[in-house]
């Protein structure tokens, strides 16, 4: 049987006077390179985001041999 995949999860608060194709471009960085995919995003009434990234974590097996 195989176990639920483990996440690591990073928090990026992103504040109200950041333009929506800034926040984008920050957030494609963070996918591009860091391997992360967006899990959540909330946004305030006042403008600010805030946004919950996860990624995957690979566990290596160990050589017996």
């Amino acid at each position: 049987m195989d176990a639920m995949p483990e996440y690591e999860f990073r928090d990026v608060y992103v504040p109200r006077g950041v333009s929506r194709n800034a926040a984008t471009r920050l957030l494609t960085e963070h996918a591009e390179y860091g391997h992360w995919e967006l899990q959540r995003l909330r946004l305030f009434p006042d403008g600010s985001r805030r946004v919950r990234l996860r990624r995957r974590i690979i566990r290596q097996v160990r050589a017996t041999w």
